[in-house]
């Protein structure tokens, strides 16, 4: 009998091997997956990947930033891009762009953008050569037709977001959004593919009732920005998958 390898043995469950399609949480969840994976996807509802997800589908290019880097502005310079300002600083009539969906509206064709956000954004940078898809509501059935163009081993990453001390906090709207794109994939899914799966068909035709009382749809409410949840909780209107490619995410 083989001698028994606990550290090989957890690392083969952690990365769900025996699946084609696998999902899990967070930094933990793109490194692990990543390494065996064909395609990662991204998904952070509320709002990175919602407002990449708008922003492609009007051509334009998002460069994923890290919050509160003191050389975000030389970075988006040396782009020729603007750098997305923070939403407590974001007024409807300014003509600027924030981690808002609503925001991005006022994007023109080709146009640049440094888009920061702790979860989505940081994400998106952690998969090393893995082909990187960001994905969301909105475009559940591109992102899934594009993820099994590229192979039929395909991670799903739900972001979540962060308690006060920076930990993970699984966010309900991003087990929702990764089970939308996962019921719309071929292929063997693991318990956990699977779970979200099933939390999505449970609410559809509910999502943005359901949305709007989350965690993270009541603060948004509360802060002037239902519209931004209303956005994201519309399903399959972006026709765009936008991939990652050298630092930026466009929909081909």
């Amino acid at each position: 009998m083989a001698p028994y390898d606990e550290e090989k043995l957890l690392e083969t469950y952690m990365k769900q091997s025996l699946f084609d399609v696998r999902c899990e949480w967070g930094e933990h969840g793109v490194t692990k997956l990543s390494d065996e994976c064909d395609v990662v996807i991204i998904v952070d509802v509320l709002s990175f990947s919602t407002c990449v997800s708008l922003a492609c589908e009007r051509g334009a290019r998002v460069y994923p930033g890290q919050p509160g880097d003191p050389d975000s502005a030389a970075y988006a310079e040396s782009l020729g891009a603007r750098l997305a300002v923070k939403r407590s600083q974001w007024r409807p009539d300014s003509g600027a762009l924030c981690l808002s969906p609503v925001s991005m509206q006022s994007l023109q064709r080709h146009e640049r953008l440094v888009l920061p956000s702790p979860n989505g954004a940081v994400l998106s940078q952690m998969a090393g050569h893995t082909p990187v898809i960001a994905g969301c509501l909105r475009n559940a059935r591109a992102v899934a037709a594009a993820a099994m163009h590229l192979g039929s081993t395909i991670g799903v990453i739900p972001a979540g977001e962060r308690w006060e001390d920076g930990t993970l906090r699984p966010a309900w709207e991003d087990l929702v959004g990764a089970g939308a794109i996962i019921n719309e994939l071929d292929g063997e899914r693991s318990p956990e593919a699977a779970v979200a799966e099933m939390a999505y068909l449970s609410v559809v035709g509910e999502v943005s009732s359901r949305m709007l009382k989350t965690v993270s749809g009541r603060e948004l409410v509360e802060r002037g920005f239902k519209e931004d949840v209303l956005m994201a909780c519309e399903e399959n209107v972006d026709n765009g998958a936008p991939r990652l490619v050298d630092g930026a995410f466009l929909a081909p």
